[in-house]
């Protein structure tokens, strides 16, 4: 049975594992001089009670705003970039302190972050990136933020988190696969490869719910495609493009799902030899500010990044509501450079001998 967790004190939790409440308070906040298999029974006990220090309090007492933990799968990615300026941007105008965890995309990893923040004594943690459809990791993020709110502190999510009952930015990622996919499928691609991340990821479960809709308009399905699942990155990116173009050497387009992942299929792509779009359409999703400036520049679906950052902060900022706060970041179809009809493929390849680097095999598109 779960405990009540009202009125817990820190001394509940050093007599239930047995040490002082000194041992116990350096334990939860990671000071020196308590090894780390103590630590870690001080803080299983604390979990078990439902105790988390609040963060609040401590921070009135000091005279000091709570600071904000801004946790992100990878800083390296432009996309989570991108999202972080607006959540210093927001702080800043508040006089807040940002610290930023990186998960390195490992679910895991970033359960131990959140932990890593309340520890920390934030007062609002923001969480960036897709939320994780693995069951055992949403019941860990589920109890580190419902212990963290109930002690006083305010938690947000950018992305599909349904589980944990928070206020939320949330990307139209659905409406934005099935914009990037129509694109293609309007231009006359049939033969597309895609690359994707992870399916346990709920925005890669978004994103090809929204191509699965596009394709079904046109008689088509997800089965009906090569569709490969690497690193949510740009080396994954190319992993992806070079497995669809070695095993599906038809393919007229391949529809990365993430601007990242889009960087690497160009590479690949340029290694060959392969014409963009001469030979192969691509596209990305988020537009991330480089999309534009490539070449040839990407067509990709556009996402408010830096404002999703602004807004998840801001629904952060205010008092915990009744129900979740729920807002939507709208996407919009950027249609560039690197996208053009398959009627012009089959123009260059036959005026172009030279660019027919691949297999020619059924290129006709039905």
């Amino acid at each position: 049975m779960r405990k009540h967790t009202a009125g817990l004190r820190l001394v509940d939790v050093a007599e239930q594992a047995g040490v002082s409440i000194a041992t116990a308070s350096r334990a939860l906040s990671g000071a020196a001089g308590v090894s780390e298999a103590l630590a870690e029974r001080v803080r299983a006990v604390a979990r078990d009670l439902g105790y988390v220090a609040n963060v609040h309090a401590r921070s009135l007492a000091s005279g000091a705003s709570p600071g904000v933990g801004l946790v992100v799968h990878e800083i390296g990615d432009p996309y989570f970039a991108e999202i972080a300026s607006g959540v210093l941007e927001v702080a800043g105008t508040h006089g807040r302190m940002v610290q930023i965890c990186h998960t390195g995309r490992d679910p895991f990893t970033e359960v131990a972050q959140l932990r890593a923040l309340v520890n920390a004594r934030v007062g609002i943690i923001v969480v960036a990136g897709s939320g994780h459809l693995d069951r055992d990791v949403q019941s860990r993020m589920k109890a580190e933020v419902q212990a963290f709110e109930s002690a006083g502190g305010r938690v947000a999510v950018i992305g599909r988190h349904p589980h944990l009952g928070v206020d939320a930015v949330v990307p139209a990622n659905v409406e934005g696969g099935r914009a990037i996919a129509g694109h293609l499928l309007g231009l006359g691609h049939r033969r597309i490869g895609i690359a994707a991340g992870s399916r346990m990821l709920a925005t890669m479960a978004d994103r090809l719910d929204g191509v699965s809709r596009a394709l079904g308009e046109h008689g088509l399905t997800l089965d009906d495609l090569p569709v490969v699942e690497a690193e949510f990155t740009l080396d994954g990116g190319k992993e992806a493009a070079r497995r669809i173009l070695d095993e599906h050497p038809d393919v007229t387009a391949i529809l990365a799902l993430n601007d990242d992942m889009a960087v690497g299929v160009l590479s690949v792509l340029g290694e060959r030899g392969v014409a963009v779009p001469g030979e192969v359409s691509v596209t990305g999703f988020d537009d991330v500010t480089v999309a534009g400036h490539l070449s040839p520049a990407l067509t990709t679906v556009r996402l408010p990044m830096k404002d999703m950052g602004r807004q998840a902060l801001e629904l952060a900022l205010l008092p915990r509501a009744a129900r979740p706060r729920r807002r939507t970041a709208e996407q919009e179809l950027m249609v560039r450079a690197s996208t053009a009809r398959v009627g012009a493929i089959r123009q260059a390849r036959t005026s172009q001998p030279g660019l027919n680097r691949r297999s020619t095999t059924a290129h006709d598109e039905s």
